[in-house]
């Protein structure tokens, strides 16, 4: 019976304290709802009526939604105190998820930040996304150890001096972290990428904007689409080309060559001066080559058909044809770097190179610049007494089979 009527006192003891926490709880959960009810309407409803944009970011983050639960946790905190029982180990708990809650306000605080900074235009020269990544961790981190440490009734300076010991281990553990972190920081201070750029890394098959540019990793959407993401350090470990100058400059280059066939460059006869002359942009440049080449030759002693005088040739009035050409597209960009050169000869021809700047950007309109010259430059080829250069095919064999 002794041993019965003890059970009994102990369940009448923890009934009581079971009694008096299911009424914390029940007055915790009303205060909850009506804040949550009542106090977040008043807030969208605020938000709404002001003409500010921020607010709205903090809304759609939610931070105000995570202010909610500090009401019930400040009820619950000083209601302890009617319930001696177990008012120490409540406010230990009610501490701990104080500090969570709080966590978790700081995180979406950030985030809306965060949101709040991409709207300026120096959010794509300074994006500050991972550094604000890095600040939640840390947030988490600490806060964390804190929490747990009000939980437990412990200092939370005995948590957080015990982190030194274990500085090699975090080391080791967020070793990617702080390499990407370094790798950010430097990419930003040295303005190597910003987001909108169009880069290329060909080891990591990427070719395309950057949409992304967060602690760990860089976003980018290919050209084809394909959305990749890299590591932050990737771009600092090797290299990489950024087409931000092309950008900002407004003209892209088209540097293509045409294949002359060698055996088809020879000097102009004088029927063939006569009729290039012809051609607008050539009959300055003819006139003036022909004064000079005449002063010459005359001071020389070569004669005009002779080996030892200087006569027009059909490919470097080719060359010049092609500048003239040119410059008087409206297309290409006349104040960027302009040249119209040979470079040396090879098994394929003598590559005559078009090295200009077309006065576009978009990549549509610089392929269709750069088609239209081509398919007028090798139209206008065997105006010229000369041949492209391209290895025979099946057709070119048996035409050449049929002659024999």
């Amino acid at each position: 019976m002794d041993i019965l009527k003890e059970i009994y006192s102990y369940l009448e003891s923890y009934r009581v304290v079971l009694a008096e926490v299911g009424l914390l709880i029940v007055g915790t959960y009303i205060s909850y709802i009506l804040a949550k009810r009542y106090g977040l309407r008043l807030i969208e409803s605020t938000v709404n009526r002001t003409q500010y944009r921020w607010d709205n970011k903090l809304y759609n983050r939610r931070v105000f939604h995570a202010l909610v639960p500090l009401i019930p946790a400040f009820i619950a905190y000083y209601g302890m105190d009617l319930f001696p029982s177990f008012a120490k180990h409540g406010k230990q708990l009610v501490n701990g998820y104080t500090i969570i809650v709080l966590i978790v306000f700081t995180d979406r605080l950030l985030s809306a930040l965060t949101d709040i900074y991409g709207e300026h235009p120096i959010s794509y020269k300074r994006p500050i996304k991972g550094y604000i990544q890095l600040v939640k961790l840390f947030v988490y981190i600490f806060g964390g150890l804190i929490a747990f440490s009000f939980i437990a009734g412990k200092s939370p300076w005995g948590f957080l001096s015990g982190i030194g010991a274990l500085t090699a281990v975090l080391m080791l553990v967020f070793r990617d972290t702080i390499l990407n972190f370094v790798a950010s920081l430097l990419i930003i201070l040295n303005d190597l990428v910003h987001v909108g750029d169009w880069i290329e890394v060909p080891e990591l098959n990427v070719d395309g904007d950057v949409e992304e540019m967060a602690l760990h990793t860089i976003k980018i959407r290919n050209f084809d689409k394909t959305i990749v993401t890299i590591p932050t350090r990737k771009l600092i470990d090797g290299s990489f080309k950024n087409w931000r100058g092309m950008q900002e400059s407004g003209g892209r280059r088209i540097m293509r060559s045409l294949f002359i066939d060698q055996s088809s460059v020879g000097f102009l006869s004088a029927d063939d001066i006569e009729r290039l002359k012809g051609i607008a942009v050539l009959r300055e440049y003819i006139e003036d080559k022909q004064a000079e080449l005449k002063e010459y030759n005359s001071r020389t002693g070569g004669d005009h058909d002779s080996i030892n005088s200087r006569r027009l040739t059909n490919l470097g009035t080719f060359r010049a044809y092609v500048g003239g050409y040119l410059r008087n597209k409206e297309e290409v960009r006349d104040d960027m770097t302009f040249l119209i050169r040979q470079l040396p000869p090879s098994e394929h021809g003598v590559p005559i190179q078009v090295y200009v700047f077309a006065n576009t950007i978009d990549w549509a309109e610089y392929e269709a610049i750069q088609a239209d010259i081509f398919d007028h430059l090798i139209a206008v080829v065997p105006e010229f007494g000369l041949r492209i250069f391209q290895y025979p095919s099946g057709a070119d064999l048996k035409a050449l089979g049929g002659q024999k």
